[in-house]
């Protein structure tokens, strides 16, 4: 386990929660009757839940900004960046961000925000709903470190959501090789989609493979999957199932959070 995991998450297997942000000023479902007062009602509102339910860290991202975009609009990292720091107060426990799809903004709001870790894409190549996509760990880890924040723990997704990767390797084998070259924290594993499980197989591979590096499951894990998804990886980040009917844009539902945090704490036990 590297080091800025650990002192992030400590020793459990965290659950790590999304705060999915409502859309955003400048993208096409924003709304803008609601304004950035709305955007941030819904955000406080969902971070309460989160941490009374007893989740050990939690993700803020701009889920709902669709469709995404690889160089994301400055009013989106801006706006994230006044939410969270009107919340600082607020946040009980560790914090990271991710902005879609777009790195350089992501280490942004982390160095703006004082977040502990980020979630991004940054090895590989896809063929993609957004288009051709390149991510550039090099770039976005040196950005990091000219910010001042190369304590900031990185979560590597090397399966990217709506896309197709166009390198032949296994999964195993490209998330192997982004262990080597890219000094990942931790490896995320996904399903096709947002709310989409990952397959078990490909859980078991990389961790197969990276019997020293953190894997998680990045999406789809659900109350029913939950137990046999820690057996295999290090933790979970989970968004849908914590929502009112599991439906990924609508709030955080407070029952269905503290029950999955019960039946997590009963794998630990």
């Amino acid at each position: 386990m590297t080091a800025k995991f650990r002192r992030v998450f400590g020793s459990i297997k965290p659950v790590i929660a999304m705060v999915h942000f409502g859309a955003l000023p400048g993208s096409p479902l924003y709304d803008a009757s609601a304004g950035v007062d709305g955007i941030l009602a819904g955000v406080r509102k969902d971070l309460a839940a989160l941490q009374d339910a007893g989740v050990d860290a939690v993700m803020f991202g701009n889920e709902n900004d669709r469709p995404y975009e690889f160089n994301v609009d400055t009013a989106s990292t801006a706006t994230m960046a006044y939410c969270i720091g009107a919340l600082r107060a607020e946040i009980k426990i560790p914090f990271g961000v991710n902005v879609l799809w777009d790195p350089m903004s992501t280490m942004a709001l982390a160095a703006a925000t004082g977040a502990a870790f980020v979630r991004e894409i940054l090895t590989g190549t896809y063929a993609s709903d957004m288009g051709p996509w390149n991510p550039n760990a090099g770039a976005a880890l040196r950005y990091r470190d000219r910010l001042g924040r190369s304590d900031v723990a990185v979560l590597y997704n090397v399966c990217a959501e709506f896309a197709y990767s166009l390198d032949q390797r296994s999964l195993a084998d490209r998330a192997r090789s982004a262990v080597f070259s890219s000094i990942p924290d931790a490896i995320l594993v996904s399903g096709a989609i947002t709310g989409e499980a990952a397959a078990m197989s490909d859980l078991q591979d990389v961790k197969k493979a990276l019997p020293g590096t953190p894997v998680l499951a990045n999406t789809g894990v659900k109350h029913a999957t939950v137990a046999d998804v820690l057996k295999i990886t290090d933790g979970v980040i989970v968004g849908s199932s914590l929502k009112v009917d599991g439906n990924t844009w609508n709030a955080v539902d407070p029952e269905r959070a503290k029950e999955f945090m019960k039946i997590v704490r009963g794998v630990r036990k």
